[in-house]
């Protein structure tokens, strides 16, 4: 036999109503007009064939079919809401499983991760490293942090790093044989690539010099090509977000200041049904808190 349910959210509308005697303070609680709530209970009362409220004095009262329908239902919502309060305790703790590419993964993510720890020793953080960005989401990963222009279908986005390329290379090569005094001393020097030769190309256009860009080697990871200018085998053009840690170690050098702004940028991508699950919530918090705050220590003025 089929449970006969009114419509849930009638039921929400009359519960808030009878609480508070009031219409107003039951709309203003749950967000709608006053008339919502008013049709609300009236396609209820309709629904049950019997007066719910009734009016006297200018005062709302509750019928005596309404005051014992309240008591009865109103045990009902506080049990749903200790139950939603229970679940989402649950996970403010446990495991959060966390998709990214490996580049992301070894410049920034896990040099920090101990903050995170830290910060929220409940929840242990499992690392899954992959190449791809878009299908890493799957029903096993939490989150994911993905590189693109911030529009995935059905996920919802958070903006980490505002994303720039800048020149990085080893100390050596500025004082070496052919110094790197202008941006012009660069078509003596090898030319490091991160997949392709299309942004040193974009580079040198927006600087208005001419080089030629289609000499060094091509790296398939942003790890690879950075790992190389360290080790004094050219110049790259080396994502702020990963160079970062390489230049305050000294291990790279920013030789010309002129960056190159990229449209895209890296996201912290989760799905919105599992958006403000409480580990979630966290990660994502220490994350965007985290980047907000180095992106104005470096490189702000440049970004800006």
């Amino acid at each position: 036999m089929a449970r006969r349910l009114p419509p849930l959210n009638a039921l929400k509308a009359f519960e808030a109503a009878a609480r508070h005697l009031s219409f107003t303070r039951a709309a203003e609680e749950l967000f709608v007009t006053q008339a919502a709530v008013s049709h609300q209970i009236k396609g209820l009362e309709e629904y049950l064939g019997l007066k719910l409220f009734r009016r006297k004095n200018r005062s709302l009262l509750l019928t005596e079919e309404g005051q014992s329908y309240f008591l009865d239902i109103k045990d009902i919502f506080i049990s749903l809401s200790e139950a939603t309060d229970r679940l989402l305790a649950r996970g403010e703790k446990g495991a959060i499983s966390v998709s990214l590419q490996p580049s992301f993964a070894i410049q920034w993510l896990v040099p920090r991760l101990s903050q995170f720890s830290q910060l929220h020793p409940d929840i242990d953080v499992r690392i899954k490293a992959l190449d791809m960005n878009e299908g890493s989401l799957t029903d096993d990963v939490d989150v994911a942090v993905y590189y693109g222009r911030g529009k995935w279908s059905g996920l919802r986005a958070d903006k980490l790093h505002t994303e720039y390329l800048i020149p990085v290379c080893s100390p050596l090569l500025l004082n070496g044989d052919k110094p790197l005094n202008k941006p012009e001393d660069l078509r003596y020097h090898t030319l490091l690539h991160d997949s392709s030769r299309r942004d040193w190309k974009a580079w040198f256009k927006q600087i208005g010099v001419k080089v030629d860009v289609n000499q060094g080697p091509i790296f398939s990871h942003s790890t690879m090509v950075l790992q190389a200018a360290i080790y004094g085998q050219g110049v790259a053009l080396g994502h702020s977000v990963l160079a970062k840690p390489e230049i305050e170690a000294g291990r790279l050098v920013c030789p010309f200041e002129q960056v190159l702004m990229s449209q895209n940028a890296y996201y912290l991508v989760c799905h919105p049904s599992q958006a403000e699950q409480g580990k979630i919530v966290a990660f994502r918090d220490w994350m965007v808190n985290l980047v907000n705050e180095e992106q104005r220590e470096f490189g702000a003025d440049v970004v800006e």
